[in-house]
């Protein structure tokens, strides 16, 4: 795929994606603060949007900084963010990421991409996110949606998401790279979903291989 073809497919995407619902952290990063970035997107680990949102609102009402995030007990926490995925586990670690980001960064979560990994349950998704939609930072965040459709595409060859980012950061222009998964994630939930894809009514299908598609819609 030619750089004039990726334009024009972000173009198109761009288009699509006027009709869907945002990414909640992406709606939730509005606000311009990395610290709530952080803790929704670690609270929409295998967690529906829609259930994300809600556990997200409720908590920020109470703790919306590191500092009364570390008042809170676990059970606190927990109570607040049922029913995401694992909950328990969850409000374990955002104890722990509020007490580190207190005492090691003066309250302020870390814009490096090292000292976000080495926050407990931080990977890459998460960390780029942080970077991206919390810095403004020119990065790429490679969740499900953006590895399958990716690799869909034929614009990637990759076998997890990590080779993937890897490969996006070769071959995508850079002032894309913040976009790419608030086009991509909505696209994939109501367009280029994982089984019997709407290739029907795709509006970028002239430029996808449909690489591992068996049945398309």
């Amino acid at each position: 795929m030619t750089e004039e073809d990726i334009d024009l497919l972000i173009v198109k995407l761009r288009e699509a994606c006027l009709s869907f619902t945002e990414p909640v952290v992406t709606q939730i990063a509005k606000d311009n603060d990395p610290f709530k970035v952080l803790v929704s997107t670690l609270l929409s680990l295998r967690t529906k949007d829609d259930t994300t949102k809600e556990a997200s609102l409720n908590l920020f009402k109470q703790a919306d900084t590191p500092k009364k995030l570390s008042l809170l007990s676990e059970e606190e926490i927990e109570k607040l963010i049922y029913p995401v995925g694992f909950y328990k586990t969850k409000a374990k670690n955002l104890k722990k990421i509020s007490k580190i980001l207190i005492d090691k960064y003066s309250s302020r979560v870390p814009d490096k991409l090292e000292e976000l990994l080495a926050l407990p349950n931080v990977g890459r998704k998460t960390a780029n996110l942080v970077l991206s939609k919390g810095y403004n930072k020119a990065a790429i965040c490679v969740d499900i949606h953006v590895h399958r459709i990716s690799n869909r595409l034929g614009l990637v060859k990759t076998k997890n998401p990590k080779e993937t980012e890897f490969e996006l950061m070769r071959i995508l222009p850079k002032k894309y790279w913040i976009e790419y998964n608030d086009l991509l994630v909505p696209f994939g939930q109501n367009i280029c979903r994982p089984i019997s894809p709407f290739c029907s009514k795709c509006p970028i299908s002239g430029f996808c291989d449909r690489v591992g598609v068996e049945h398309f819609r």
